[in-house]
């Protein structure tokens, strides 16, 4: 549904040539814009009735719909999910603002908002002058999201990756909120669906961009124009590989697997590649019985399914939940719990990152590195590429071409696992070369805060 709702409207027929790379001012067509932006709110109109009904979606609906007010914030930050939400946590930690600041942390998502609320009571337990609330994201619809401007009234808008909301950014502007995409990245695919009507796009460019590579950067140029795009270090760096990676709290696994236990982790596992796991668990277990094997779908919604799976290939499981004692050799834990992944890694021999062997970008592989784990990952992980080739080089990533490689390196690996620690310290030494991003930005931040606190007084 939100999908259809990006893809609101057929710009081919409005579509003019501007020289949008050069920064270069489009045709004024305030008119056309007012109008586009006019059938989006229509949509919008007919749309959100049937998103209540919708599961993930109805989970703060009176929120989304704005029958429950947004707090005031001079900061506005917006999250769309658990990644998303973790980076925003990284950035209020570092962010030493010289005025009491008020923060507004949104995001899409029932676990992002989790994390969120869980993340920041330690961080106003430090932290005097900044204040903190959470919430979810309105739907774009402009006319619910001229009213979300108006009740938070930012001085700043942060948008996280590649969260381009057209409802958000037109109600934006014409307040005058100072709006920075962070963290950016932006597809190959999203930009052709964008280009369709590039001067809507230029009209609602962001103040400031920085992307995390020169590819994203010059994809926000084509789009926005390059006079505001930067590029940045992609500070998902830096929060990987401390203590908070697993968080200070009693080891929620090590009743269920003991320290001998020859642990295979098969992690995010995406709906498009579940035949290919299916073989690869089929393979795994044929080969190498003694194996535990933990088994964490993308998506808790493909828990039905995988208990359909596995009972189907006669494969003894237990739902992660029902586990607690230790689990018996030859046994997949279908892990039904939220937040146990990188705590898993670390008791694992091996690991498999998912939504690297279908066409899906790929996921996180650097949580399982950090962990202590050299992860294995299929051909397709383009959303990770800004980790770079040389950790690929360096041993520390193995990509595998298909399924059958994928079970071979993991068995490979239990034989022969790799010390937890030393593996630690590699990944630690390679994410330091490419942090210090985070601080970069909260300068950033915290020198335009300075300038609207300045001109308020």
């Amino acid at each position: 549904m939100i999908l259809c709702i990006e893809n609101y409207i057929d710009f081919r027929s409005q579509k003019k040539t501007i020289n949008i790379q050069t920064g270069e001012k489009p045709i004024s067509n305030k008119l056309a814009i007012k109008a586009s932006l006019g059938l989006y709110n229509f949509i919008w109109k007919i749309v959100i009735p049937t998103l209540s009904i919708n599961k993930r979606l109805a989970e703060g609906y009176e929120q989304r719909i704005l029958n429950k007010k947004l707090p005031e914030a001079d900061l506005w930050i917006q999250a769309a999910s658990v990644g998303e939400a973790y980076l925003a946590i990284e950035l209020i930690k570092n962010l030493k603002p010289e005025f009491p600041t008020r923060v507004l942390i949104t995001t899409n998502t029932k676990q992002g908002l989790e994390i969120l609320e869980r993340s920041i009571v330690d961080i106003l337990k430090e932290r005097k002058e900044i204040s903190i609330s959470v919430a979810y994201f309105p739907f774009d619809k402009p006319s619910i999201m001229k009213k979300a401007v108006k009740q938070v009234r930012p001085k700043i808008m942060i948008l996280l990756e590649s969260e381009i909301w057209p409802g958000l950014l037109y109600s934006l502007k014409q307040y005058g909120c100072t709006i920075i995409i962070i963290n950016g990245r932006i597809t190959e695919k999203s930009l052709k669906r964008y280009l369709v009507w590039p001067s809507l796009w230029y009209s609602l460019r962001p103040d400031k961009i920085f992307a995390i590579s020169e590819k994203d950067a010059d994809r926000f140029a084509e789009l926005f124009g390059s006079k505001n795009v930067n590029v940045m270090p992609n500070i998902k760096f830096d929060r990987l590989g401390y203590t908070e990676n697993l968080p200070h709290k009693a080891d929620p696994i090590e009743t269920i697997i003991t320290p001998d236990t020859n642990l295979i982790i098969l992690g995010s596992v995406g709906r498009d590649e579940e035949t290919k796991v299916e073989k690869i668990i089929l393979e795994i277990l044929k080969r190498q019985p003694d194996i535990v094997i933990g088994l964490f779908p993308r998506h808790l919604q493909r828990i039905k399914f995988w208990e359909n799976a596995l009972n189907r290939l006669k494969i003894p499981f237990i739902l992660r939940s029902n586990a607690k004692t230790h689990v018996r050799p030859g046994t997949v834990i279908l892990w039904d719990i939220f937040g146990e992944l990188n705590f898993a890694y670390s008791h694992s021999k091996a690991a498999f990152v998912g939504g690297s062997l279908a066409p899906l970008g790929g996921q996180n592989f650097l949580e399982a590195l950090t962990s202590g784990v050299i992860p294995v990952i299929g051909p397709y992980w383009d959303n990770f590429d800004w980790a770079g080739n040389e950790i690929v080089n360096q041993g520390l990533v193995r990509i595998a071409s298909d399924w059958k490689q994928v079970a071979d390196t993991l068995i490979e690996d239990t034989k022969k696992p790799a010390l937890h620690e030393d593996v630690r310290k590699k990944a630690l030494l390679y994410l330091k070369s490419h942090q210090g991003g985070t601080a970069q930005l909260c300068t950033i931040i915290k020198e335009i805060l300075n300038i609207k606190y300045k001109e308020l007084s």
